[in-house]
């Protein structure tokens, strides 16, 4: 995930319709995510989880403030999503002090607050910086989906480190995207629990069916070698470079919007083939289309923490898979022998030249589709919630025990 400029946003999910899953219903307060992640990005983390919670309740997903350049009055937008999702995006005039244009922000979240009549609601945070405009507030109960080491990432903010701590402190749970950054973030806070990247399994298997390729990418050559996602700090340029070099009979399909890197640094190889970024529906028919899929993910900072979701698409997808030793795909992916792993560029193509011919092994795909059947976006969403209701019910009789308690005191 990214720390992104809306410039840079070049692909949407806003139009994806998607079914309403099949999850328990009950009683669940309105829910408040700040996050730094636009919704009309990629379709992520984010998006998977706050469309299912968007089935039993009030969902708000708070954006980083639009700055125009000009003047104009301080306002909210807000825009319908996916299950009824309203995304809130505040406008502000350029000038703004940073304590000016969080202070802005926060008068203008309780002014609709008010309006909309959001009095027991819950903060789920995915940015600690969020905090700054957020800290007047009473929410009934506060999460922190700690999906990545932000403070890792290129660009990142100025004290997220500092902020980060504040929100522990404040967080009555914290959940996190995978084991590594868990065993990191569960010595922070006595309450951490991992929830890593999961699966639409349903949607992804569409790639095991014909499909049409689609129109740019009908016209590359087998076999292709293939990446989706974020195209950032964290993609391994030299690796792609050396492997384009050392197998030119491969085509390298390359997927995602190019963020906070020049393009000017690419590799430029006639088998390397940058389509851009695409739609979450369309996903399945460019996986179709590969004969390997990769994780092409290079051994630095803002990596050490990641567990990519992708991990379990492409095999979701029937696609072999071949990855750098990213912990959190080593374990389980690597040990379970669902994926190549490699650290080298030789040892890369090795582990692709095994891979095209992975589909034949009936053992691999049984052994794939059993891990597969343990995990999903369903499941993440229900271990969720029930903790979260947990902790509501607890936080309930703490009050109702401290209430009966400072009545005796008056008695006596």
């Amino acid at each position: 995930m990214s720390l992104n400029n809306p410039a840079q946003v070049t692909s949407s999910a806003s139009d994806t319709n998607l079914s309403a899953p099949q999850i328990p219903s009950g009683p669940f307060p309105d829910l408040v995510c700040f996050a730094h992640l636009h919704w009309d990005f990629v379709w992520q983390r984010p998006q998977h989880l706050l469309t299912r919670f968007a089935q039993y309740g009030r969902v708000l997903y708070v954006e980083d403030a639009f700055v125009h350049p000009d003047q104009v009055e301080p306002h909210l937008e807000i825009k319908e999503r996916q299950n009824g999702v309203k995304v809130v995006v505040a406008h502000l005039p350029h000038g703004l002090s940073e304590q000016a244009a969080d202070a802005a922000q926060a008068k203008l979240l309780a002014e609709y607050f008010k309006k909309e009549n959001f009095k027991q609601y819950i903060f789920w945070y995915y940015t600690p910086m969020a905090l700054n405009k957020s800290w007047d507030f009473q929410p009934i109960l506060t999460i922190y989906d700690c999906m990545d080491e932000l403070a890792n990432f290129k660009f990142a903010p100025a004290g997220l480190r500092e902020r980060e701590q504040d929100l522990f402190q404040r967080a009555d749970l914290v959940f996190t995207g995978g084991y590594t950054i868990y065993e990191s973030k569960k010595l922070q806070h006595a309450d951490a629990h991992p929830f890593p990247s999961s699966i639409d399994k349903d949607h992804f298997g569409q790639a095991r069916q014909l499909m049409d390729d689609p129109a740019d990418q009908a016209g590359i050559a087998h076999p292709r070698i293939g990446f989706f996602g974020v195209v950032d700090e964290r993609l391994d340029i030299e690796l792609l470079r050396q492997l384009a070099d050392a197998h030119p009979e491969w085509q390298f399909v390359i997927i995602g919007p190019v963020v906070k890197i020049s393009h000017d640094v690419l590799p430029r190889q006639q088998n390397i083939h940058y389509l851009g970024g695409k739609d979450y529906l369309q996903l399945p028919a460019y996986l179709q289309g590969w004969d390997v899929a990769t994780l092409l993910f290079a051994d630095n900072e803002s990596t050490k923490f990641i567990s990519p979701t992708k991990t379990p698409e492409y095999l979701a997808a029937g696609r072999p898979v071949v990855s750098t030793p990213i912990r959190d795909v080593v374990r389980p992916y690597g040990e379970l022998n669902l994926v190549h792993i490699a650290a080298n560029a030789d040892d890369f193509g090795r582990a692709i030249e095994k891979a095209l011919i992975q589909n034949q092994d009936a053992d691999w795909r049984r052994r794939t589709d059993e891990y597969l059947a343990t995990i999903s976006w369903d499941l993440t969403w229900q271990q969720m919630r029930d903790l979260m209701l947990a902790r509501l019910q607890a936080k309930t009789s703490d009050a109702a025990n401290e209430t009966a308690d400072s009545s005796l005191v008056s008695v006596s």
